[in-house]
């Protein structure tokens, strides 16, 4: 489908465009060394911060036409058809579920399966470092009337047996309460990326189908575990009754994310997406980038998690790093760089168009991303050490 510039405009909305561009520079624009300079090649450059690809905000209109000209129908209407609906039979497929929604937000697509998942039983457990309890403003409580009831505070994860007591102390009492949801994120962004284990996952899903408790992962960043060892994307997500994966944190949308699950119930949430204001004009703006991105995702991150070992293991072999590792960590690690190492790294890092987070009192985050395929293990540790 081609379109020329002012009726490109037309299907554009500005506002659209605007939004495209903000959100790029907020998500891949992550802080950089203390006054580095702008970017100058983004096709070259190795972003060791954040999730996504670094893209430059001036290309995104091209790089929108240039996959308007590959769809025949790509455009949406309500969200119905197009690529919306392309997207949606092609999550399906990678999450293993019977149908899938788009949904313009994360907080939303959360918010909507517990509702559905809880039903009646307004009682659901979640993590307190969650994004649903600690990032979502209330929403599933103000808006459903749902308890949240947090586990496992400062820790990425809640164990079986504190899982099966919040149970016991809801279910088992002169007043018993039931669970109607479990929601367990995973990579959790609030521990740094740590990831709930396949084999947790598989206990507390065992324990709930005992309980007739029924469970939803929030996956807003499911895709980066891909590479760590036990882990399959379908396998993983079999456990949960309904997944959620953004769309614009890691495969190139400028919104969105998809909510998957039984297709009675993702009916329903179609039914909820539009009660609650969700059921937008267009989609296929946030579509169409992350349709592209699909294919291969798995193997792509699995290969952004083998360079970022390589790179780790390298840096530990060099006096003045010290690497510091998350447990059960997905992309994001702790570097400790002596004085020597500081000084004139961020020129060489300049010169090389690499780009790291703000150095503080002599660490900073490294957050490994697609970027890190460009360069192999000796060009990037040159950059960083001399």
């Amino acid at each position: 489908m081609t379109l020329n510039r002012r009726g490109f405009l037309g299907a554009v909305p500005i506002a659209s465009l605007a939004l495209a561009s903000s959100r790029t520079q907020a998500q891949y624009a992550a802080a950089p060394v203390a006054a580095a300079a702008p970017i100058s090649d983004y096709d070259t450059l190795v972003q060791l911060s954040g999730d996504a690809l670094p893209r430059n905000p001036m290309a995104e209109p091209a790089r929108l036409q240039a996959l308007l000209d590959k769809h025949a129908k790509p455009v949406d209407g309500y969200l119905a058809g197009g690529a919306v609906a392309e997207l949606e039979a092609k999550f399906s497929a990678l999450l293993g579920k019977e149908d899938t929604v788009f949904m313009p937000t994360g907080t939303l697509a959360n918010h909507l399966a517990l509702r559905l998942l809880c039903g009646e039983a307004k009682h659901a457990l979640v993590q307190q470092e969650s994004h649903v309890y600690r990032d979502e403003s209330n929403t599933v409580t103000t808006l459903s009337g749902i308890n949240l009831v947090p586990l496992a505070p400062g820790r990425a994860a809640p164990t079986l047996d504190e899982v099966g007591a919040a149970i016991e102390r809801a279910e088992v009492g002169p007043y018993p309460i039931k669970v109607g949801a479990i929601a367990l994120e995973s990579p959790v962004r609030r521990a740094q990326g740590a990831t709930l284990s396949p084999s947790l996952v598989a206990d507390i899903a065992r324990l709930a189908r005992a309980k007739n408790i029924r469970l939803h992962l929030d996956g807003a960043r499911l895709l980066l575990m891909s590479g760590m060892p036990g882990f399959g994307v379908q396998p993983y997500c079999a456990h949960f009754d309904t997944v959620y994966v953004s769309l614009y944190k890691y495969l190139g949308a400028p919104f969105g994310g998809v909510l998957s699950g039984p297709k009675p119930l993702m009916a329903k949430a179609r039914e909820l997406r539009h009660i609650f204001g969700g059921t937008i004009y267009h989609g296929w703006q946030a579509a169409l980038p992350a349709l592209d991105a699909l294919d291969g995702v798995e193997a792509r991150f699995a290969s952004v998690r083998a360079a970022g070992d390589k790179l780790l293991a390298a840096l530990e072999r060099t006096s003045g790093f010290k690497v510091q590792r998350i447990d059960k960590g997905s992309n994001l690690v702790t570097l400790e760089i002596a004085p020597a190492r500081l000084a004139g790294l961020e020129a060489r890092l300049q010169q090389a168009n690499v780009r790291i987070g703000k150095v503080n009192e002599g660490k900073v985050q490294l957050g490994f991303n697609e970027s890190i395929l460009r360069r192999d293990t000796a060009y990037l540790l040159k950059a960083l050490a001399g």
